[in-house]
């Protein structure tokens, strides 16, 4: 791990630059559902069926609701796929910049760059509160 500022900056330049390669990304996850049809003379309603499926399914939530989408075509699972596995690089390279840059933030001397005014304590004031 890097321990001197160039260092650290540097290291913060390339986590930019490959956040900056990623390509098409999406939040979300493919799970697999099974269950029944509803027509009552298809094999799933048969005692020690399993059912239909394993289907193969998008889940992400969308403004705090749950979103299913079903895949039209194995291209487009893949593709999907793709996704989901950028947006994990994403993830992983997020928390590495966030982590460099608070190392950053505390390897970086304070620097006094105040004006004289800013420097200035303010008086007090030379009245008194009368309390009643």
């Amino acid at each position: 791990m890097p321990d001197s500022l160039p260092e650290l900056e540097r290291h913060r330049a390339d986590l930019l630059t490959q956040i900056s390669q990623l390509g098409d990304f999406r939040p979300g996850s493919i799970t697999a559902t099974q269950g029944r049809c509803g027509n009552p003379n298809c094999h799933c309603h048969k005692p020690g069926e399993p059912g239909h499926g394993p289907n193969l399914r998008l889940t992400y939530k969308a403004e705090g609701k749950t979103i299913t989408e079903s895949f039209a075509t194995p291209a487009s699972q893949r593709k999907a796929q793709r996704e989901l596995d950028e947006f994990r690089r994403y993830q992983e390279l997020s928390r590495a910049f966030i982590e460099v840059s608070t190392q950053i933030c505390r390897a970086r001397p304070a620097e006094d760059t105040g004006s004289p005014e800013e420097k200035k304590r303010p008086k007090r004031s030379a009245k008194k509160s009368r309390a009643k």
